[in-house]
């Protein structure tokens, strides 16, 4: 692929995924970079408000079309696996990684966001970690700053070892104005066991992208 990248997993759903690649995306765009944003599948859109694919392409200031960042969608709030099941298809590999090519394509930069953590299965024998090989982008973790978040964490590096994917670094999100011990602890030993570099990331206004941090992962 033309493009350099990283790939956006996370410890479990609901840890800040999306907030991660999106900040990373509009880092890349007030560099001045030339931004593409990719998702192999969105669930849960029968529950309203802004789905993951339209936060990444509003932080990126992408003009792709949602069929261009996320070429599987479904309704229901389930494993990607299960709602392609449920709306009587099963998703494609190729189609996946032929996705994930047109949108690299002509950009500076491709962030993209995967589904819930790396062993989710995107097809029946097919996992996002599969995917992560394939496009073979460094990944960053989204991980949440709290108590068990190191063993979740060292446990998803493992993972990305074991299929001899590079890991970037770990994004600890929301993090607190004034962490605890905890928090604060929970930095350190994932730094030193993981052997990573460990970010730490405010809980962000969505609404306000021009206020965020830079996140500068890809």
């Amino acid at each position: 692929m033309s493009a350099s990248g990283v790939f956006v997993t996370g410890t479990g759903t609901g840890v800040g995924k999306s907030v991660v690649a999106a900040a990373i995306a509009r880092t890349a765009l007030m560099a001045g970079r030339d931004v593409a944003v990719y998702k192999p599948a969105v669930t849960g859109l029968d529950g309203g408000g802004e789905a993951d694919h339209e936060l990444l392409r509003r932080a990126s200031g992408s003009e792709q079309g949602k069929g261009e960042i996320a070429p599987y969608r479904y309704g229901p709030a389930a494993s990607p696996h299960l709602a392609a099941e449920l709306a009587g298809e099963e998703i494609s590999p190729e189609r996946l990684l032929s996705a994930a090519r047109v949108a690299a394509d002509g950009a500076d930069a491709l962030v993209c966001e995967g589904v819930g953590g790396l062993m989710v299965p995107l097809a029946p024998e097919y996992l996002v970690r599969n995917l992560a090989v394939d496009l073979g982008y460094p990944l960053v973790i989204a991980a949440s700053p709290g108590l068990g978040t190191i063993n979740h964490t060292l446990l998803t590096i493992e993972a990305a070892w074991a299929a001899e994917l590079d890991v970037r670094a770990v994004v600890l999100t929301p993090w607190p104005e004034e962490p605890s011990e905890i928090e604060l602890s929970n930095r350190a030993t994932v730094r030193l066991l993981g052997g990573v570099d460990v970010h730490a990331l405010p809980e962000l206004d969505l609404k306000d992208p021009e206020g965020w941090p830079a996140l500068d992962l890809v």
